[in-house]
């Protein structure tokens, strides 16, 4: 009897609401979640774009710090070559071998261009010259005296960028070697050796630095000069091209 009372009451109470709901013509709608909204398609391919971009940036970063690690002595020319041009490391890669190819003639292949000059500057020179340079190191009375080592090469692979009308020139004896040396500073960065006077004797301590990669020395007998010249196999070739 109790459990058919509840029924009614309960049957009752539907109705009631069913009526309400029906009279207001407003059907009941169980509220839903706001929807995310949705990013624009072009703000979307924007941020893309960005993220792509600072991906490849920091790629070229990391390879271009990478090939810093090889250039020793020339890693802040380097820099500088590459922040003044506004080029990316394989742009200026590309820039120089280019230019190398086209610049330098057949004769200077496995070569380097080698810069240098005296102590105030006055003097200026450029030669060509392997990266391993073989140094004399005479004991004559002059080259004792000035601690001439030198390198030797042709004649051809010499040139004086500046500072002609500032050299002066001493010569003794035979008076075949040419002496020459800066009249401001006294610094003797190049010569004309007796030895080969159809060349130049360069002072590879006045080179600039960065493009020497070993040297080798050899003690040679300037004091027996003739006889020293006749024992030795390769001096006198040294200044043929």
């Amino acid at each position: 009897m109790v459990k058919a009372k509840k029924a009614a009451v309960k049957g009752i109470a539907a109705e009631r609401s069913r009526r309400t709901s029906t009279a207001s013509g407003v059907p009941k709608v169980t509220p839903q979640p706001p929807s995310p909204k949705k990013a624009p398609a072009k703000k979307v391919a924007a941020i893309r774009k960005q993220v792509e971009e600072k991906g490849k940036e920091e790629q070229e970063q990391r390879h271009e710090e990478a090939l810093l690690l090889d250039l020793g002595g020339q890693r802040q020319r380097w820099v500088n070559f590459v922040k003044e041009q506004s080029l990316s490391t394989e742009e200026a890669a590309k820039l120089l071998l280019d230019s190398l190819i086209v610049c330098v003639p057949s004769e200077y292949k496995g070569l380097v261009k080698h810069s240098g000059g005296c102590h105030c500057g006055s003097v200026r020179f450029e030669v060509w010259a392997s990266s391993d340079l073989h140094i004399f190191d005479c004991n004559c009375s002059i080259c004792v005296k000035k601690q001439n080592r030198h390198f030797i090469v042709p004649a051809s692979r010499f040139k004086l960028l500046k500072g002609a009308d500032n050299l002066t020139t001493y010569k003794f004896n035979t008076k075949k070697a040419q002496h020459t040396f800066c009249k401001t500073c006294g610094v003797q960065s190049f010569y004309t050796p007796r030895s080969n006077p159809d060349g130049y004797g360069i002072s590879p301590h006045c080179l600039d630095e960065g493009t020497v990669r070993s040297v080798h020395v050899e003690q040679i007998n300037g004091k027996e000069w003739e006889k020293m010249m006749k024992e030795h196999k390769t001096i006198r070739s040294m200044s043929q091209s």
